[in-house]
């Protein structure tokens, strides 16, 4: 399943503001080792580690929105609709700093 969190912002800004809310991620989050790679100037692949067992998904910043999707067995759902809430909320927060100026 495909997330989206529209940003209005240009697209350098939004990846600048996606940065950002990555690095506060993998503090906040450390103990389930977040990573992202990325693999061209607007996706990364993202994981996570839960239990030993790793999560993949990605990040991509389009035009108007920043994408973001998770591949995960069925035994951890109820770990995605968290990850993916906490995420949003970081991009949400650097997104909102970026539109005023704050970044």
């Amino acid at each position: 399943m495909r997330h989206v969190v529209k940003h209005g912002l240009d697209k350098d800004l939004a990846k600048r503001a996606t940065l950002k809310a990555w690095e506060s991620y993998q503090t906040r989050f450390a103990k389930y080792s977040p990573q992202a790679t990325w693999v061209t100037n607007d996706r990364a692949d993202v994981t996570f580690s839960v239990k030993g067992v790793t999560l993949k998904g990605a990040l991509d910043i389009a035009d108007d929105s920043i994408g973001l999707e998770l591949e995960v067995p069925f035994l951890f759902r109820p770990f995605k609709k968290i990850a993916v809430e906490k995420i949003e909320e970081e991009i949400r927060k650097w997104v909102d700093l970026a539109a005023r100026g704050e970044l």
